[in-house]
């Protein structure tokens, strides 16, 4: 990768940037460096903040981001942290997938701290999610752990998680292994959308308390 793919890069991340209604003209810088995209900038919410790392991620030639966004409450009075903390023991509530009477929300300074056990990852990551959305947070701390009910099946884990993978995104490339109740994804997908696929069908395996994501993404 030369100077001309990082500036073609950093072009596209911004005209990306510039296209998603959920952020602001000019309110985010970008750099690029052997197609390693750093973001800088202020936003007034961990939800741009969000949204602005997944349009750098959707840019083709991408291989890594570097998120350095800080996130500034506007300078009117917002909601205070016994709101915050209010409205997110109420989102997780109403996400019928999400157990919430298993789950505990602190709140300082807007940071959320997200305590807890659920039996499989993708209601940690879906907890997460709900949270995210709400205003006036600064960030989120996720603590939850994964506790499945029984340990996974081995070999027949990780030959259904890669029947899965094949169903998907047709992932040719991805290795899976199986270690106790962790799985190790290794390989190369093609796009950060596939490797979140990936990881989304991973935390989805009944059993799976951990997944070392060591996949890379290229061409």
């Amino acid at each position: 990768m030369n100077a001309d793919d990082d500036q073609r890069i950093q072009r596209d991340v911004l005209a990306e940037l510039a296209w998603d209604a959920r952020l602001q003209p000019n309110e985010i810088g970008v750099t690029v460096d052997q197609g390693v995209v750093t973001l800088h900038g202020f936003v007034d919410g961990v939800a741009r903040r969000w949204a602005a790392a997944r349009c750098a991620q959707r840019v083709r030639g991408v291989r890594a981001v570097a998120d350095e966004i800080e996130v500034r409450l506007a300078g009117t009075p917002g909601r205070t942290d016994a709101e915050i903390a209010v409205a997110a023991s109420r989102a997780l509530e109403w996400d019928s997938f999400v157990p919430a009477e298993r789950l505990a929300v602190t709140v300082a300074n807007g940071w959320l701290m997200l305590r807890g056990e659920v039996e499989f990852g993708w209601q940690r990551r879906a907890a997460e999610g709900e949270l995210t959305r709400l205003d006036g947070v600064r960030g989120i701390t996720n603590l939850v752990e994964v506790r499945p009910p029984a340990p996974p099946a081995g070999d027949r884990l990780r030959h259904d998680v890669q029947r899965a993978l094949l169903r998907t995104i047709g992932a040719d490339r991805v290795t899976v292994e199986v270690d106790g109740d962790t799985l190790v994804l290794a390989g190369v997908v093609r796009s950060w959308w596939e490797r979140d696929q990936v990881q989304r069908v991973a935390w989805s395996a009944p059993g799976v308390r951990v997944v070392h994501d060591q996949l890379l993404v290229g061409g």
